[in-house]
């Protein structure tokens, strides 16, 4: 049989690792949830509202944010237990995570609204169009 050892400083230095490896494991499960590049750039569409639509599929960011606040709790329970020697790799990549996240969002939202004023828009300049055509026949 095996002899564990129960000293308290190992104990935590073990717990500190996992802390940061769970941060760690969140921070690139957030990133795989994320778009793919090629995703939002490339669309394939017979029409504006589709393309729009197809873009707004496309800026789904999935689970990254669930992943993110996971990463992000657990990091901030090792900084307040002083549990990580160096964090600061872990900081920054949780804040570029989260200007990411925020960049992906704002551009779904905007993407969402014109998704939605497109075919009112389109509508409208129908109706003026044939307004134009009816007062031409006037003439």
């Amino acid at each position: 049989m095996s002899q564990s050892t129960f000293d308290e400083d190992d104990l935590f230095g073990e717990a500190a690792a996992e802390m940061r490896s769970e941060v760690e494991s969140h921070l690139a499960d957030a990133r795989a949830a994320l778009p793919g590049a090629d995703a939002v750039w490339e669309v394939e569409a017979d029409n504006a509202l589709g393309a729009l639509n197809s873009l707004k599929s496309a800026l789904d960011t999935g689970d990254a944010a669930d992943h993110l606040r996971a990463a992000k709790k657990q990091y901030v329970m090792g900084e307040r237990a002083d549990a990580f020697e160096d964090a600061d790799d872990l900081e920054a990549e949780i804040e570029e995570m989260e200007e990411l996240l925020e960049d992906i969002e704002d551009a779904h939202e905007d993407v969402s609204d014109l998704a939605g004023t497109l075919p009112a828009l389109r509508s409208a300049l129908q109706d003026a169009e044939g307004e134009e055509d009816d007062a031409d026949e006037d003439e």
